[in-house]
This record gives structure tokens, C-alpha cells and sequence, in this order.
């Protein structure tokens, strides 16, 4: 597997990210927080991470769910898959909202997010009077059938 050398500084006591396995593509990203919080129904928070980084130019980080704490708790990453341009340098965050029926308490160092590193591309726009055709033309919103 291709490695990518990211820096990183922390706060004292974060967690560094971790693979939970040899084959992992996310890195477990952990809470930071100096006491629990408790995240009612239907709440939103940002978590902290106690983590920085700096991303090489034409790659970006993307913060997704942890699909156990989604499965079991109904928590989740709000703006899925959240975005860390290689030109941010403030602290992870992580929107975390509770779409459960249950309050959803974190405590520091608990997983709440994993981040996956993206090779990216900017675009240049080329301005034509007319796009290429294809067999679905401007079919949208399930246009392409259940099958």
C-alpha cells in the first residue's frame, strides 16, 4: 500500500489517529474533550480532536461515520463526508449529530470518526454550446429505474 507522509502536531493528551487494522482506510479519529458530553436526540455537536495536520497539496482528508456508532447509536458524521483541504491548519472537528432515540454520551478518547486521505483534482472549465449526448440525457431522480 502506497504511504503518504502527513505532518501532525497534537495537544497534549490527543490520541494520534490509528488503522484499527493492517488494511484499514480510515484512520480512527478520537474525541478531546476535558469532560463527557451528552448528546440529546436530534443534537449536533462539534467534537474537538486535539489534532492538526498539514496535508500535501493535491490531497485532502475526509471525515466520514464510524459505521458501528451509526448502526448501534444512530450517531453520525452531520456533513458527510466532511472535507479538510490541504490548506487548513486548525484543529479536526468533527460534527457529530445524534439521530437516535437515545441520549449519546462521548467521553475523551472515544472513536467518533474516521478520516480517509483522497487524491484530488481541480478543474478547469472548458465553456461549450452543447454537452456530449448519452442514453440517459437529462433523466434525473430515479430516472434509471430500481433494478
Amino acid at each position: 500500500m502506497e504511504k503518504l507522509e502527513v505532518f501532525v502536531f497534537k495537544k497534549d493528551g490527543a490520541l494520534l489517529p490509528q488503522y484499527a487494522t493492517d488494511a484499514s482506510s480510515g484512520l480512527d479519529l478520537c474525541a478531546f474533550l476535558d469532560e463527557a458530553l451528552t448528546m440529546k436526540p436530534l443534537e449536533r455537536l462539534l467534537v474537538p480532536t486535539g489534532i492538526f495536520i498539514s496535508i500535501p497539496k493535491g490531497f485532502e482528508a475526509e471525515i466520514r461515520p464510524r459505521s458501528g456508532v451509526a448502526y448501534k447509536y444512530g450517531v453520525t458524521v452531520l456533513n458527510t463526508p466532511g472535507t479538510i483541504d490541504a490548506d487548513y491548519r486548525g484543529e479536526i472537528k468533527v460534527i457529530l449529530v445524534n439521530l437516535g432515540t437515545e441520549p449519546f454520551v462521548i467521553r475523551n478518547g472515544d472513536r467518533i470518526a474516521q478520516m480517509v486521505f483522497k487524491s484530488v483534482r481541480q478543474i478547469e472549465w472548458r465553456l461549450v454550446d452543447a454537452l456530449p449526448e448519452t442514453e440517459r440525457g437529462e433523466g434525473g431522480f430515479g430516472s434509471t429505474g430500481m433494478r
